[in-house]
């Protein structure tokens, strides 16, 4: 248990440190940044990593509010690869990637698929 507790520590750690360079590199993409599109999608990290089965409510919130905000083709293609990064690094689950807007009932004009090219994004 202790070395499940460690290795969960561990991750939020090396989560923390990649959010805090992306605040220091970010730019902003009018309605939503990166870093607020990162931070709001944690509670999701548990089913995009393969840990938890289904996505939880605070998660499903977040990718409603993150689809809301972004209004235009360039917020959209930005918060692609923002979120294309973010998946490489954090071992997302591809295939989860795919299902959490369905599996949260939201109709996405963006992509959380990891394996897409954001430059078809319209």
């Amino acid at each position: 248990m202790e070395k499940k507790f460690m290795g969960f520590s561990w991750s939020l750690v090396v989560v923390f440190l990649f959010i805090m360079i992306l605040i220091a590199k970010s730019k902003s993409v009018d309605a939503i940044t990166c870093q607020e599109a990162l931070l709001s999608l944690m509670p999701c990290r548990p089913f995009l990593t393969g840990g938890e089965s289904t996505p939880v409510a605070t998660c499903c919130s977040a990718v409603a509010n993150i689809n809301s905000a972004a209004t235009t083709t360039a917020i959209r293609k930005d918060l692609c690869r923002c979120l294309e990064a973010a998946s490489r690094s954090e071992g997302v689950d591809p295939d989860k990637a795919k299902q959490l807007p369905q599996l949260c009932g939201v109709t996405v004009a963006i992509s959380f698929d990891p394996t897409i090219n954001c430059d078809t994004i319209k």
